[in-house]
């Protein structure tokens, strides 16, 4: 069983996430399908879809027409997602990506992309699924993957404890076996160069103030939970820090950078 996101959370975060992803990745990207003369449709799987954000990011910088295949257990989530353009078709894919990566990839993909996927899976899985790319021959774009970095504009003295506890936490299963968390994104760049891909990894950070106050109290509010979950001795001190860290978000007196990196592999 893989985790599970609500949608109010998926929704919450979409405008980070699409204001913290690089263009010239995608700009990479289109170059090389161009330059493959890929056959119409492009053929993308998205895995962990969700609702379509990736969709609703990707689909309009690329070339139509395009055929995305979604992939996500879901199927309340996969029935939000829909079309943002002319030209795009929508295939819904229902699957446990924890059992086999590989079954669900479309035949003949071009694209295999995914978005915040790569920091819940494991070792093996990663390995998995890139073995599976290369075989088809697809280019491989996962954004978003978190990187450890909860950097705050002013220091507080618990923040180190709190981002050393999260990160410990990120590394615990998250239906996928043990999670590559911090490390997702330069193993995956490892992998695919050893498996004879040209990579191209960018940041692609949150920038959270008090315009986006409700995202960094959702991140607050979990973060505290896992660094008590780490260590439940301390939940007092965390609480007390997550709840004057909110309220300094709100007014406006700090502001949040959440470490992310962005994948692109090309062969």
């Amino acid at each position: 069983m893989t985790e599970s996101f609500d949608a109010d959370w998926l929704a919450l975060r979409e405008a980070a996430d699409h204001a913290a992803r690089p263009e010239a990745l995608v700009e990479s990207l289109r170059a090389h399908l161009a330059g493959r003369r890929v056959a119409a449709p492009l053929e993308v799987t998205d895995l962990g879809s969700g609702t379509g954000s990736n969709l609703r990011y990707l689909a309009p910088r690329l070339p139509p027409p395009q055929h995305w295949r979604l992939v996500d257990h879901d199927t309340g989530l996969l029935g939000r997602a829909g079309a943002p353009g002319a030209g795009i078709e929508l295939e819904r894919w229902v699957s446990d990506l924890a059992d086999d990566p590989a079954a669900a990839l479309a035949s003949g993909s071009s694209l295999v992309t995914g978005s915040a996927l790569l920091d819940l899976v494991s070792e093996a899985w990663l390995d998995r699924l890139l073995a599976a790319c290369a075989e088809q021959g697809a280019a491989v774009l996962f954004a978003l993957s978190y990187d450890g970095r909860i950097r705050w504009s002013q220091p507080h003295a618990l923040d180190a404890e709190l981002e050393d506890a999260v990160n410990r936490h990120q590394c615990s299963d998250k239906g996928f076996g043990a999670a590559l968390g911090p490390t997702a994104a330069p193993a995956c760049a490892a992998r695919l160069e050893g498996l004879g891909y040209g990579v191209q990894t960018c940041a692609s950070d949150w920038r959270i103030d008090a315009h986006r106050a409700g995202l960094g109290a959702a991140l607050i509010d979990g973060w505290v939970a896992a660094a008590s979950a780490i260590d439940p001795g301390r939940a007092a001190d965390l609480r007390a820090w997550g709840k004057a860290r909110a309220v300094a978000l709100a007014r406006g007196e700090v502001e949040l950078t959440v470490g992310h990196q962005d994948v692109l592999g090309l062969r």
